[in-house]
């Protein structure tokens, strides 16, 4: 489990979108790779069948499909039987605390952020992705939710081997998430790597040092 943080408008959201295929960059140098295979060179679909998965930070709404309907369809398109979407999504949701009436709603339509949060997580731990980015899982979550979703992630990292990029400004996800590498980014750069020891140090001290030192300030 990696831990990015850094100050709003470093990057660390558009790193995400790049890693996922998002339309609408162009990436100039460098590679993303899992499991050997050159990512870059996938379209979206392609990166999540090969096991890529992104919470996103701000989870839309999908009017008329249901959650259960939407990853039935993604494990017919993984060669997994659909049959077992149900009771998984199910014991999923009753792991985070995600209210089961939602499942048979519209996909993340008049929920909550938090919900919508909690639902990322569900759709997680139903698919067992090989890497997972969370892109501020923790915006929207009150202290009860922090720690439901902060354990899932854990227990899925744990149990289930899935790699995970937590990318937040703070560092109470990092109290309740088990993190063995944090990362600054700033300015579209990695300006310090250390343990969990530098997201203490940045709870104090802010990022100021890290914005200077790359010639960037906070508006």
């Amino acid at each position: 489990v990696h831990a990015l943080m850094g100050p709003n408008g470093s990057g660390k959201s558009t790193l995400s979108h790049v890693i996922a295929g998002r339309p609408g960059y162009e990436v100039t140098a460098g590679t993303v790779r899992l499991d050997g295979a050159d990512l870059l060179g996938m379209k979206a679909w392609e990166r999540a069948q090969a096991g890529l998965f992104l919470a996103l930070q701000y989870p839309i709404e999908v009017p008329g499909v249901t959650l259960v309907d939407a990853l039935s369809e993604a494990f017919s398109a993984m060669g997994r039987d659909p049959a077992e979407v149900p009771a998984l999504v199910a014991a999923e949701a009753r792991s985070v605390g995600f209210d089961e009436s939602f499942l048979s709603r519209a996909l993340n339509v008049d929920l909550s952020g938090g919900e919508r949060k909690r639902c990322e997580i569900v759709q997680m731990g139903a698919l067992r992705p090989r890497i997972a980015v969370l892109d501020e899982i923790d915006s929207g979550l009150d202290v009860d939710a922090l720690r439901a979703v902060a354990r899932r992630v854990g227990e899925l990292s744990n149990l289930a081997g899935i790699g995970v990029l937590a990318i937040t400004h703070y560092n109470r996800l990092l109290s309740e998430l088990p993190v063995s590498t944090v990362h600054v980014l700033s300015a579209g750069r990695v300006v310090a790597t250390g343990g969990p020891e530098l997201a203490l140090e940045l709870e104090g001290t802010g990022y100021v040092a890290y914005e200077e030192e790359t010639g960037r300030t906070s508006a």
